[in-house]
C-alpha cells in the first residue's frame, strides 16, 4: 500500500482546520447526523470488513463481529441514544461566598485530532476513538496500521464514502508516515500500540504540548486461588488466551496459581484447547493467525526456556502457532520481560497471596488483572495492587461494557475511552462562572473593607 505523501497529510490538516474554523462541528444536529451515517456505512461495510479481517488474521466471522464490528456499532448506538445529555452544559453548586453567580462546565472539542491505531483489532481501534471524535465535535485524521493492509484498504473505502476529506480523512503507510504526522501540530492525538511507540509519541506532543491519550498494553496478570471453580477459570483463561490467536493487550499475560491446584487447573485448561480447536488446532477454521512471520519468529524465540508441556507447535508457511502451556518459568526468561501478544501461557506458582502481592507490583502497572477465587479475597487483592482494569471470576469482559472507562496506568497507558468516556476524551471541559451585574461584593477590592468577616465564611 502506497504511502501518503507528506504534502497531502499537511494539505489535508490545513483542510481540517478550516473547516473546523467554520464551528459547523459543534453543531449537535450535524454530529448526530454523522454518526448516524457512520453506522450505516459500517452496516454496508461489514462484508468486506468480515473478509479483510480473514485475510490479515484469520479471524472467522463470527469472532470478526463479536470482537470488531459489534464493540464499535454498540459504541455508536450509545453515542447517539445520550449525546445530547452529555454535551449539555452542566450545571455545578456554586459555594456561597460567590453567590449570587452561577457556576457551569461547558464541553467544547478540542480540535484536529490525530487516531494512530494498532493492527491486532485493525478495525475496533481507529473505529472507536473516531466515534468520540465525532461525539465531540472534532475533526479526525486516521491512521491504520500498514501490518493488516486488507483491514486498511477498506476502512479507507469507507470512511472516503462516508465523510467529506476536511472533516474526516484517513492516510496510510509505514514508520516513516507516521513520523511525519508526529511532525504536525494537532489538537489532540490518541495512540493505541505498545509502551516503546508510546514514549516516541508522547516525546512528539510534549514539543507542543498537545494532550493525548495512551492505549499500550503491558503483562496482565491472571490469578487463580485455590477456592477458584476450577472448571469455569480453565475456561476462560482458555477463551481469553486464544482470541485473536492472543494478539489481545488484555489477554491473560501470564498465570499465577496455587501450588494445590496447579496441576488440575492446567488439566482443564488443556482440555478446553481440545475441546474448542479439536486435536489438531491448525486444521480449526476458529483459530486466529499471527500478524506477521517477524512476530511469529519473536514468540517463537520466547519458547527456548521453561518447559512446555502443551502445544509449541509452529507453522511459519501460514504464520501459524499453537496454544501453548510454559512450566518451570523463572522471573528473569525472556518470556517474562517482555508482552507476550500470542498464544503463549507461561506458569507460575504461589503459596502465599503475599507473594503475588509483591510479585506484581514489583514490575510495570499491566493493563489489566484478573482474579479467579472468592469474589471477597477478589477485592482484597484488587485493594493489594493496581491495573487499568480487570475482572474477578472472567477475563476480557471489561473491554465490553461501554458504561466502563477503558485504559492503562503507568506503562499501561494514560487517559480512558468508551462511551461517555470517549465524548470526555476528545472534549474540553471549559469552566466559566456568570456574575450578575446588579450585585459585586465589594470586600474584594483593595482595600478588603469589612475582610475580617469574610474570613469567617470563605
Amino acid at each position: 500500500m502506497e504511502d501518503t505523501s507528506a504534502q497531502t497529510i499537511r494539505e489535508t490538516l490545513n483542510s481540517q482546520r478550516a473547516f473546523f474554523a467554520t464551528n459547523q462541528t459543534k453543531n449537535l444536529n450535524f454530529r448526530l447526523e454523522q454518526l448516524r451515517r457512520f453506522k450505516a456505512a459500517i452496516k454496508k461495510f461489514e462484508k468486506p470488513i468480515t473478509v479483510a479481517l480473514w485475510k490479515d488474521l484469520h479471524k472467522s466471522a463470527e469472532e470478526a463481529y463479536l470482537t470488531e464490528i459489534s464493540m464499535v456499532m454498540q459504541d455508536l448506538d450509545n453515542h447517539i441514544r445520550h449525546l445530547k445529555r452529555w454535551a449539555k452544559p452542566k450545571r455545578v453548586p456554586t459555594p456561597f461566598h460567590l453567590l449570587p453567580s452561577r457556576s457551569r462546565i461547558y464541553y467544547e472539542p478540542l480540535g484536529v485530532a490525530l487516531v494512530l491505531a494498532a493492527w491486532n483489532y485493525p478495525f475496533q481501534l481507529l473505529m472507536n476513538p473516531l466515534i468520540g471524535a465525532i461525539s465531540s465535535g472534532c475533526c479526525a485524521m486516521l491512521k491504520p496500521s500498514p501490518y493488516t493492509p486488507h483491514v486498511a484498504g477498506v476502512m479507507e473505502e469507507l470512511i472516503r464514502d462516508t465523510f467529506r476529506p476536511d472533516y474526516v480523512s484517513l492516510v496510510q503507510g509505514s514508520r516513516k508516515v507516521n513520523a511525519i504526522l508526529l511532525e504536525q501540530r494537532f489538537d489532540f492525538i490518541f495512540y493505541t500500540g505498545s509502551p516503546a511507540v508510546g514514549k516516541v509519541v508522547m516525546r512528539a506532543a510534549a514539543e507542543s504540548l498537545t494532550p493525548l491519550v495512551l492505549e499500550l498494553g503491558g503483562k496482565s496478570p491472571c490469578i487463580v486461588d485455590r477456592e477458584a471453580n476450577l472448571e469455569i477459570a480453565a475456561k476462560k483463561i482458555a477463551w481469553g488466551k486464544t482470541i485473536n490467536a492472543g494478539q489481545t493487550c488484555i489477554a491473560p499475560d501470564y498465570l499465577f496459581v496455587h501450588r494445590s491446584v496447579k496441576e488440575e487447573l492446567l488439566v482443564k485448561i488443556i482440555a478446553h484447547f481440545d475441546r474448542t480447536y479439536g486435536q489438531d488446532v491448525h486444521k480449526s477454521p476458529w483459530y486466529p493467525r499471527i500478524v506477521s512471520h517477524s512476530a511469529l519468529e519473536r514468540l517463537q524465540k520466547l519458547l527456548l526456556h521453561g518447559t512446555i508441556i502443551y502445544g509449541g507447535r509452529v507453522e511459519h508457511a501460514d504464520r501459524y502457532m499453537a496454544p501453548t502451556i510454559i512450566d518451570d518459568i523463572q522471573p528473569d526468561f525472556p518470556i517474562m520481560q517482555e508482552e507476550i501478544f500470542g498464544p503463549i501461557l507461561p506458569v507460575l506458582t504461589f503459596d502465599r497471596i503475599e507473594e503475588v502481592y509483591s510479585f506484581v507490583n514489583s514490575r510495570e502497572k499491566p493493563l489489566a488483572l484478573y482474579y479467579f477465587g472468592n469474589p471477597s479475597r477478589g477485592r482484597e487483592v484488587l485493594d493489594h495492587t493496581t491495573s487499568g482494569g480487570g475482572c474477578i471470576n472472567d477475563v476480557l469482559l471489561h473491554i465490553a461494557n461501554h458504561n466502563l472507562p477503558y485504559g492503562g496506568i503507568g506503562n499501561s497507558g494514560l487517559g480512558h475511552y468508551h462511551g461517555h468516556h470517549s465524548f470526555l476524551a476528545f472534549s474540553n471541559s471549559r469552566s466559566y462562572v456568570l456574575s450578575p451585574t446588579w450585585f459585586d461584593l465589594p470586600v474584594k477590592y483593595v482595600p478588603f473593607k469589612g475582610f475580617r468577616w469574610v474570613k469567617k465564611i470563605i
